[in-house]
Protein backbone atom coordinates (compact mmCIF):
# COMPACT_ATOMS: atom_id res chain seq x y z
CA UNK A 1 0.00 0.00 0.00
CA UNK A 2 1.37 3.40 -0.70
CA UNK A 3 -0.58 6.69 -0.09
CA UNK A 4 0.89 9.78 -1.52
CA UNK A 5 -0.46 13.33 -2.39
CA UNK A 6 1.25 16.16 -3.77
CA UNK A 7 3.51 18.44 -2.30
CA UNK A 8 2.30 17.87 1.14
CA UNK A 9 4.13 18.28 4.43
CA UNK A 10 3.99 14.21 5.17
CA UNK A 11 2.77 10.85 4.40
CA UNK A 12 3.10 7.86 5.35
CA UNK A 13 4.14 5.42 2.65
CA UNK A 14 3.62 1.33 2.80
CA UNK A 15 3.49 -1.39 5.35
CA UNK A 16 7.10 -0.61 7.00
CA UNK A 17 5.53 2.29 8.44
CA UNK A 18 7.48 4.70 6.26
CA UNK A 19 6.97 8.42 6.90
CA UNK A 20 8.07 11.10 3.68
CA UNK A 21 7.71 14.60 4.98
CA UNK A 22 9.73 17.96 3.86
CA UNK A 23 13.20 17.75 6.22
CA UNK A 24 13.69 19.90 9.02
CA UNK A 25 16.51 21.74 10.50
CA UNK A 26 17.20 19.03 12.83
CA UNK A 27 17.48 16.09 9.65
CA UNK A 28 20.40 18.27 7.88
CA UNK A 29 23.13 16.39 10.22
CA UNK A 30 21.82 12.87 9.54
CA UNK A 31 20.90 14.27 6.15
CA UNK A 32 24.86 15.04 5.58
CA UNK A 33 25.62 11.58 7.00
CA UNK A 34 23.47 9.66 4.40
CA UNK A 35 24.36 11.85 1.43
CA UNK A 36 28.31 11.47 2.03
CA UNK A 37 27.96 7.82 2.47
CA UNK A 38 26.33 8.01 -1.07
CA UNK A 39 29.28 9.52 -2.48
CA UNK A 40 32.27 8.16 -0.83
CA UNK A 41 31.01 4.98 -2.23
CA UNK A 42 31.93 6.41 -5.54
CA UNK A 43 28.91 4.17 -7.16
CA UNK A 44 25.84 6.67 -7.82
CA UNK A 45 26.39 10.20 -7.16
CA UNK A 46 28.43 12.84 -9.41
CA UNK A 47 30.05 14.23 -6.60
CA UNK A 48 33.52 13.42 -5.74
CA UNK A 49 33.73 15.14 -2.00
CA UNK A 50 30.77 15.04 0.44
CA UNK A 51 28.72 18.43 1.89
CA UNK A 52 31.84 19.39 4.66
CA UNK A 53 29.65 20.55 7.29
CA UNK A 54 26.24 21.06 8.20
CA UNK A 55 26.45 24.57 7.34
CA UNK A 56 27.44 23.21 4.25
CA UNK A 57 24.58 20.78 4.10
CA UNK A 58 21.85 22.82 4.91
CA UNK A 59 22.50 25.37 2.73
CA UNK A 60 22.68 22.89 0.27
CA UNK A 61 19.22 21.33 0.81
CA UNK A 62 17.95 24.68 1.39
CA UNK A 63 18.54 26.05 -1.90
CA UNK A 64 16.56 22.86 -3.19
CA UNK A 65 13.13 22.99 -5.14
CA UNK A 66 11.92 20.17 -2.67
CA UNK A 67 14.09 18.40 -0.01
CA UNK A 68 12.54 15.60 1.53
CA UNK A 69 13.25 12.87 4.01
CA UNK A 70 12.13 9.12 4.69
CA UNK A 71 11.96 8.63 8.40
CA UNK A 72 11.22 4.95 10.06
CA UNK A 73 10.01 5.55 14.09
CA UNK A 74 11.43 9.25 13.91
CA UNK A 75 15.00 8.13 12.65
CA UNK A 76 15.76 9.72 9.18
CA UNK A 77 17.01 7.03 6.82
CA UNK A 78 16.76 8.18 3.27
CA UNK A 79 16.47 11.80 1.30
CA UNK A 80 15.89 13.01 -1.72
CA UNK A 81 16.12 16.56 -3.48
CA UNK A 82 14.29 17.82 -6.32
CA UNK A 83 15.17 20.68 -8.80
CA UNK A 84 15.39 21.41 -12.33
CA UNK A 85 17.00 19.46 -14.79
CA UNK A 86 18.43 22.50 -16.49
CA UNK A 87 17.38 26.23 -16.31
CA UNK A 88 15.32 28.32 -18.88
CA UNK A 89 13.29 27.06 -21.45
CA UNK A 90 13.86 23.46 -19.77
CA UNK A 91 13.23 24.35 -16.18
CA UNK A 92 9.94 22.52 -16.17
CA UNK A 93 11.98 19.33 -16.08
CA UNK A 94 12.78 18.55 -13.08
CA UNK A 95 16.23 16.11 -11.51
CA UNK A 96 16.35 14.30 -9.00
CA UNK A 97 18.47 12.40 -6.46
CA UNK A 98 18.01 9.64 -4.05
CA UNK A 99 19.95 8.94 -0.98
CA UNK A 100 19.25 5.46 1.63
CA UNK A 101 21.32 4.51 4.92
CA UNK A 102 22.91 1.53 3.35
CA UNK A 103 21.76 -0.33 6.95
CA UNK A 104 18.22 0.48 5.05
CA UNK A 105 18.17 -0.60 1.72
CA UNK A 106 15.79 -3.15 0.39
CA UNK A 107 13.29 -2.17 2.34
CA UNK A 108 11.08 0.12 0.18
CA UNK A 109 12.20 3.41 1.19
CA UNK A 110 13.55 4.17 -2.03
CA UNK A 111 10.77 3.85 -3.90
CA UNK A 112 9.14 5.27 -1.17
CA UNK A 113 11.16 8.78 -2.04
CA UNK A 114 10.74 7.92 -5.93
CA UNK A 115 7.21 7.75 -5.50
CA UNK A 116 7.06 11.33 -3.20
CA UNK A 117 8.91 13.07 -5.69
CA UNK A 118 6.50 12.09 -8.37
CA UNK A 119 3.60 12.82 -6.47
CA UNK A 120 5.31 16.05 -5.85
CA UNK A 121 6.18 17.35 -9.50
CA UNK A 122 3.19 19.44 -10.25
CA UNK A 123 2.61 21.11 -7.01
CA UNK A 124 6.76 22.20 -7.62
CA UNK A 125 6.12 23.13 -11.03
CA UNK A 126 7.49 20.28 -13.11
CA UNK A 127 6.23 18.62 -15.86
CA UNK A 128 8.22 15.63 -15.78
CA UNK A 129 11.39 14.05 -13.81
CA UNK A 130 14.75 12.92 -16.06
CA UNK A 131 17.54 11.12 -14.71
CA UNK A 132 20.88 12.18 -16.02
CA UNK A 133 22.92 9.48 -14.89
CA UNK A 134 21.87 6.23 -13.44
CA UNK A 135 24.67 3.91 -13.70
CA UNK A 136 24.98 1.07 -15.26
CA UNK A 137 26.03 -1.17 -12.53
CA UNK A 138 23.45 0.31 -10.26
CA UNK A 139 20.61 -2.50 -11.31
CA UNK A 140 18.43 -1.94 -8.29
CA UNK A 141 17.99 1.65 -9.26
CA UNK A 142 17.03 0.87 -12.42
CA UNK A 143 14.77 -2.08 -11.65
CA UNK A 144 13.58 0.41 -9.20
CA UNK A 145 12.84 3.02 -11.79
CA UNK A 146 11.14 0.88 -14.38
CA UNK A 147 8.77 -0.42 -12.21
CA UNK A 148 7.57 2.47 -11.47
CA UNK A 149 7.13 3.78 -15.21
CA UNK A 150 9.94 5.56 -15.74
CA UNK A 151 11.10 5.12 -19.23
CA UNK A 152 15.34 4.95 -20.48
CA UNK A 153 15.59 7.22 -23.09
CA UNK A 154 19.52 7.15 -23.11
CA UNK A 155 22.86 6.26 -22.54
CA UNK A 156 26.05 7.65 -22.71
CA UNK A 157 28.91 5.51 -23.11
CA UNK A 158 31.67 5.47 -20.24
CA UNK A 159 30.17 8.30 -18.70
CA UNK A 160 30.73 7.79 -15.28
CA UNK A 161 33.67 7.46 -13.83
CA UNK A 162 33.35 5.34 -10.55
CA UNK A 163 34.74 5.41 -7.11
CA UNK A 164 37.16 3.09 -8.51
CA UNK A 165 38.43 4.83 -11.12
CA UNK A 166 36.34 2.60 -13.82
CA UNK A 167 34.40 4.32 -16.76
CA UNK A 168 30.64 2.70 -16.87
CA UNK A 169 27.95 3.19 -19.11
CA UNK A 170 24.83 5.63 -17.66
CA UNK A 171 21.65 6.13 -18.55
CA UNK A 172 19.20 8.80 -18.91
CA UNK A 173 15.30 7.87 -17.65
CA UNK A 174 12.17 10.36 -17.61
CA UNK A 175 9.21 10.15 -16.34
CA UNK A 176 5.88 12.50 -17.20
CA UNK A 177 4.28 14.29 -13.66
CA UNK A 178 1.00 12.79 -13.21
CA UNK A 179 -2.15 14.71 -14.64
CA UNK A 180 -0.54 15.81 -17.79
Amino acid sequence: MVAVAGAAESRTVGATGVEVRVYAPADVARMRAIWNEVVAAGAAFPQIEGLGSDDEAAAFFAEQTRCAVAACEGEVVGLYILHPNNLGRCAHVANASYAVDAARRGAGIGRALVLDSLASLRACGFRGLQFNAVVASNVGAQHLYESIGFRKVGMIPGGFLNGQGVYEDMYIYYHEAEGR
